[in-house]
């Protein structure tokens, strides 16, 4: 399929983004694991959103995306353009389709004004997760059903 995918150092640098640190070898190679399907060089995006909205939620949830905003924010102004958003992208996520990214960014930009505020961002990022992770169990669930008929 024409799946996204992050390699091992692609993950190690989205942990770094989202959550400050450097996952540990063993932290990572979990998220490998949990992360991987068969045939595929990396982690999942889709996988990947779901595994790190369920870390997120066990953590404070509004420090965490202001973290995660501050990140986009390189230029400290309050509010995210598509270049901010592009940019960060291409370092946690380089293998996604820039029309993704443009997506992403229409979607949180609730009033088309070419920036991304905070709350729209905390919308985007409390919502978004949980729509791609419900999207992501669906697909796992049809898949699965597909898989046990074709036996």
């Amino acid at each position: 399929g024409d799946h996204c995918y992050l390699s091992r150092e692609d993950l190690k640098i989205a942990v770094v983004m989202l959550f400050g640190y450097k996952p540990s070898k063993s932290e990572t190679n979990v998220l490998m694991e949990n992360g991987t399907i068969k045939d595929c060089p990396g982690v999942l995006l889709e996988r990947f959103a779901s595994l790190m909205g369920r870390k997120m939620s066990a953590e404070d949830p509004y420090e965490k995306t202001r973290q995660i905003f501050r990140a986009f924010d390189v230029h400290c102004r309050g509010f995210l353009k598509l270049d901010d958003f592009k940019s960060a992208f291409k370092r946690v996520a380089p293998r996604l389709p820039e029309r993704t990214v443009l997506e992403a960014f229409r979607h949180a930009d609730r009033d088309s004004d070419g920036h991304i505020s905070f709350k729209d961002f905390e919308n985007v990022i409390s919502y978004g997760l949980a729509n791609i992770c419900s999207s992501t169990q669906n697909k796992s669930l049809e898949t699965a059903s597909e898989n046990n008929t074709s036996n």
